[in-house]
């Protein structure tokens, strides 16, 4: 059994004995301004991530430039993994490779506590990846703990690069956002706004 195996939300919530509700995560979060590169990127690759309709492409064009965008703006103190094998404890399921992870951590190398973001692309819509995302956050939660960098608040993402769905694990408890934000252009207001999401969590470490 792997992250990939867990396909729904009872499922997980199962396994690993999780409450779970839809709320209203992000009412008030103040908006962060993209950088100009990121801009100049998105403009050059949304119609292409779109025309090609593919995870790769989305992943590749919108997904992962935008978390190098949060990246920068930390100056390089949060690492950014693509694609990584992430086995914490293959006996509960929570091993195999996550698309993207953001660390608090300087070393790029490896993997370092603490994990504070999982990123899940997937090319259908963002229910899909809920019940893999959360066992995920279960996984950077437990990772965290073993290596004595234990923070508050998990947070997880779910998108297909157009579509974003945010999600926080708090001990046992999982609250996923209402609010599945869309990007439609390079000028998206929503941009703004996922960037401040993705943002937030490395701010209350006191990342500067």
């Amino acid at each position: 059994m792997a992250y990939s195996d867990f396909k729904t939300i009872s499922q997980v919530k199962t396994s690993f004995d999780l409450s779970i509700s839809l709320v209203d995560l992000f009412p008030n979060i103040d908006r962060v301004e993209p950088s100009e590169y990121l801009k100049i990127t998105l403009k050059r690759n949304l119609q292409v991530a779109f025309d090609n309709d593919t995870e790769k492409a989305r992943s590749e064009l919108i997904i992962a430039p935008l978390l190098m965008d949060v990246r920068e703006m930390f100056k390089g103190k949060v690492s950014l993994f693509s694609g990584r094998d992430f086995n914490v404890d293959a006996t509960k399921g929570l091993n195999g490779f996550c698309d993207y992870i953001l660390s608090a951590s300087e070393f790029t190398l490896e993997i370092e506590a603490p994990v504070i973001t999982i990123v899940e692309a997937k090319n259908e819509s963002t229910n899909a990846g809920l019940g893999q995302c959360i066992a995920e956050m279960v996984a950077a939660q437990r990772f965290n703990q073993a290596r004595d960098k234990v923070i508050e608040t998990i947070y997880g993402a779910v998108t297909t690069g157009r579509l974003w769905r945010f999600l926080k694990l708090a001990d046992r408890t999982v609250s996923i956002d209402n609010e599945e934000l869309v990007i439609e252009n390079a000028e998206d207001i929503n941009i703004s706004k996922i960037l401040a999401i993705l943002t937030q969590p490395i701010e209350q470490l006191s990342i500067c």
